[in-house]
């Protein structure tokens, strides 16, 4: 990821970044911010960035949480993901290991959940 240019908006910093060739917003920890500017292939490249490899199974979270953000306005945290999503948290933490509301919403080009450090 390459930073090109920052700014203010709302306290965070938000930086201009090139990922597979598209440029992106980010904030300060990388988290894409603007919805519209997210692809499935930037998906990819992103989460092939953290060391995951993309599955139906991986797709159907991400989708879900793109989807449930246009709905909702925040990022959906891990208990909305099983509840509403119907996506078992074990199965969460087996796709996406350790952290898997920051990983989503990483891949997902959503910003990080509320709540996660």
């Amino acid at each position: 990821m390459l930073k090109h240019d920052s700014n203010e908006k709302g306290g965070r910093a938000l930086s201009l970044a090139t990922i597979a060739g598209h440029e992106v917003h980010v904030d300060d920890e990388g988290f894409m911010t603007e919805y519209d500017e997210w692809s499935e292939d930037l998906g990819k490249t992103l989460a092939s960035n953290i060391g995951i490899e993309m599955t139906d199974d991986h797709w159907n979270a991400i989708r879900f949480l793109r989807e449930d953000y246009k709905s909702e306005g925040v990022t959906a945290t891990l208990r909305r993901v099983t509840n509403t999503g119907g996506i078992p948290t074990k199965q969460l933490f087996q796709l996406f290991p350790k952290k898997p509301a920051k990983k989503m919403a990483y891949i997902a080009g959503l910003p990080k959940p509320v709540g996660c450090v």
